[in-house]
């Protein structure tokens, strides 16, 4: 599928505002090439650049604004990502106070990535594995005031969900007119709960197609695979990330397929599976997030029934 509009990565946020302007605008159906930093805007080179080297007022920028037209306050726009084409070379770190295992690392570290035809190197020691590529960073304008692209929210955002890669389609919901998406931390890959706070970090381009859903909105980023929906939550701490993301599931379950709640809270004890997309920040300071993954039974919910 071929675009018919291409975003420089120079034209980028490293806020989701509600006031932001759109550097181009787009009809519902548009496919889009979109060319995006990594989450260093180039500043790592090699291991020693380190995150004691580099300027932090340029981590994580986005691409975009990009305006949807028609979409509404109310609505959902619909970003389907049709393929992720990283780098070359890519980076992963250990951040001073970041991660599951800090307390056993004695000073920040970076480790080079090399990626060529679908295998990523690491340089370090030779290990070789399949890219994943996903974007780390999907988001829209928020309802008010100004969210950096660091963090996840209502608006998407920093969501960190290895799911929102080749295939996906992630429903946004729109609190601005036009929606204003960005998207940008591209990964060529990254695990579940990002334990040290980097996947693969590395520039490259995206092809998504934008839709809209008139009238219908989850209310929260809700990621559609083919054989499952996937709900997020977000938290200053682990365990409440993971209650809110079982809760918007099973509001999406009583809501749009008629469950009763405590048929909800079994399916998904049974048949969904609860996760982690990002754990690595420190508390209280800090945020987690976390996924629900529910496995599609005979209908789409409504808020996505595409009339």
């Amino acid at each position: 599928m071929n675009p018919t509009v291409k975003i420089s990565r120079d034209q980028h946020i490293w806020a989701f505002s509600a006031a932001m302007k759109p550097v181009v605008s787009v009809e519902p159906g548009t496919v889009i090439e979109i060319e995006t930093w990594d989450c260093f805007t180039g500043q790592v080179q090699s291991e020693s650049d380190t995150l004691l080297t580099l300027d932090m007022a340029r981590i994580n920028s986005a691409t975009g604004p990009i305006e949807v037209i028609g979409a509404e306050p109310g609505d959902s726009l619909s970003v389907t990502i049709l393929d992720i084409k990283p780098g070359p070379k890519g980076a992963g770190m250990v951040i001073p106070q970041w991660g599951q295992l800090i307390e056993h690392t004695t000073a920040p570290q970076t480790r080079i990535f090399s990626v060529k035809d679908g295998t990523i190197t690491m340089e370090s020691n030779g290990v070789t594995f399949p890219t994943r590529p996903m974007f780390g960073v999907i988001g829209v304008a928020p309802a008010s005031g100004e969210i950096g692209t660091f963090y996840a929210d209502r608006h998407g955002g920093n969501m960190d969900d290895y799911l929102n890669g080749i295939g996906a389609t992630v429903h946004l919901p729109v609190f601005q007119p036009g929606g204003q998406l960005a998207i940008g931390d591209m990964h060529a890959s990254m695990g579940d709960g990002e334990i040290s706070g980097t996947g693969v970090e590395i520039g490259g381009t995206g092809l998504i197609k934008v839709d809209l859903i008139k009238g219908n909105s989850g209310g929260w980023p809700i990621t559609e695979l083919k054989d499952s929906w996937v709900t997020h939550g977000t938290a200053g701490n682990i365990q409440d990330a993971l209650k809110h993301a079982c809760e918007e599931a099973a509001k999406l379950l009583v809501d749009h397929w008629g469950f009763t709640i405590e048929d909800a809270f079994i399916f998904l004890s049974v048949a969904g599976d609860l996760g982690i997309a990002q754990n690595c920040h420190p508390m209280p300071d800090g945020f987690a997030v976390a996924k629900m993954r529910v496995p599609k039974i005979s209908r789409a919910p409504k808020p996505f029934n595409r009339k």
